[in-house]
């Protein structure tokens, strides 16, 4: 193996390591009560229907109620391991290793954490997190129910979306204060649909778009592919209307890259000479549009151009003040932070705070992950983003080889999640649950993809 292969882990033999180790010798342990539990048989059955409450009801519920949810989903793929089939193979990969790490930091951050017991409280909402992760995974290996689970959010989000647009056509009442009262954008309307805040729907619209687009090529006749169309075209309006500065990084980041993905997918069908300018032609289309959009539209300019005003713009200039004193707390623990979640972060944070300028959160989801679980933890963070992303470019290369059109779902999935990152760049609604759940989701969809690279040989011989 080579240095890059090594460090994505092309070659880890998972199940040997689950053979070997503490953890992995826990499952199969409930296994001779499963082979007679009648209920069990359809334990697919149960948990896609988990699944399906959980995204069905997130954008509508308190999260008291989504956090019961979690714990079903949770306590459900625990029971499903504990009661596996030793020998099974399916269900771990190089992704599930480096979140297990990343759980085992945070566990040792929270262990060391100043405030122990509100360190605790996010500990356990993270735990919860990646039980939702690990039980998605496992079941989107079904491409039936993979295509399931994402026509169920898309549906979900097409409704969220509507009711956006219609406060968009007759007005809402804002809920805080979005917007500088001293700039242009003022009096415009900012959509926030059910989910009461406009960066919050952003973030929960964004996997939505380019899952449409997606589903357009990957859903079969006309009246589908219409109906994906129709989904794509309200959820983007949806967003660009949420006027989510973070939100439209996070879009134009997200069509960018699915946009790549697909003619990645259609070169093989073009003309040898056409392939070496296709990409160039495609991202300086995309930035023309882009451009042009924002030389026409004014309120589109206006919200583009005060990303670059500095402490001019009050939205900065409270983001630029909460990110210094985020940086001082982050030099008086860089090694493993003062733990994960919100609740420990609100009892530091003041002891740094510029006055004036309450935060909960660092605005940032790196920021936020260094401040929680130190350079130690955002390095695994950083391992396990890459590991992800080059497993599902592996995987984009043996399906388009098949010519399977799962190829589609990969592409959005990776899209999302870039997208996604692009917007936790400047925000951290990521750390909200109707947006951390699709997070996972998207997380989920890729890793379901996953082939072990010996047996992508055995195949090709």
């Amino acid at each position: 193996m080579n240095p890059w292969q090594q460090l994505t882990l092309v070659y880890l033999p998972a199940i040997q390591w689950r053979r070997s180790s503490y953890l992995g010798k826990l499952v199969g342990l409930l296994q001779n009560w499963r082979r007679d539990s009648w209920l069990l048989q359809w334990s697919s059955e149960i948990a896609i229907v988990l699944l399906s409450l959980l995204f069905a009801l997130a954008p509508f519920v308190p999260n008291a109620l989504t956090g019961v949810l979690l714990v079903a989903c949770a306590g459900f793929w625990v029971l499903l391991t504990l009661s596996d089939d030793v020998e099974s193979q399916t269900y771990l990969t190089p992704v599930h290793l480096l979140v297990l790490l990343y759980w085992g930091i945070a566990t040792v951050a929270t262990a060391l954490s100043p405030e122990k017991a509100a360190a605790a409280i996010g500990w356990g909402k993270l735990t919860l997190y990646l039980g939702l992760f690990a039980l998605i995974a496992r079941i989107l290996r079904s491409p039936r129910w993979r295509s399931w689970l994402i026509t169920v959010y898309l549906h979900v989000a097409v409704f969220v979306s509507i009711y956006g647009l219609r406060q968009w056509f007759f007005g809402a009442t804002a809920l805080a204060t979005w917007v500088d009262t001293e700039s242009s954008l003022a009096n415009t309307t900012r959509v926030y649909s059910y989910l009461g805040n406009p960066n919050l729907l952003a973030g929960y619209l964004l996997p939505a778009v380019p899952l449409s687009i997606a589903a357009c090529f990957a859903w079969r006749g006309w009246l589908p592919k219409a109906l994906a169309l129709t989904l794509a075209i309200v959820n983007g309006a949806c967003l660009v209307l949420t006027f989510s500065r973070g939100g439209w990084i996070g879009f134009v980041v997200s069509i960018l890259v699915i946009c790549v993905l697909l003619l990645y997918w259609w070169s093989p069908h073009l003309p040898l000479r056409w392939r070496r300018w296709a990409i160039p032609t495609l991202l300086g289309g995309l930035a023309g549009l882009l451009l042009l959009a924002i030389l026409l539209v004014e309120p589109l300019r206006d919200r583009v151009m005060s990303i670059f005003a500095d402490r001019n713009d009050s939205s900065n200039n409270f983001r630029l003040n909460v990110w210094a004193a985020v940086v001082e707390m982050i030099r008086d623990r860089p090694i493993l932070g003062i733990g994960p979640g919100n609740s420990v972060f609100n009892k530091i944070y003041p002891l740094y705070q510029r006055p004036r300028y309450t935060a909960l959160s660092a605005y940032s989801i790196f920021l936020e992950i260094i401040v929680e679980t130190g350079f130690i933890g955002f390095g695994c963070f950083l391992w396990f983003l890459l590991v992800t992303l080059q497993h599902g470019g592996v995987q984009l290369s043996r399906l388009r080889a098949l010519q399977s059109r799962e190829l589609f779902w990969l592409i959005a999935a990776i899209a999302a999640l870039i997208g996604m990152l692009a917007h936790g760049t400047v925000d951290t609604v990521w750390y909200r649950p109707e947006v951390n759940t699709l997070w996972w989701f998207m997380v989920a969809l890729i890793t379901s993809y996953y082939t072990p690279q010996r047996t992508l040989a055995t195949q090709k011989e």
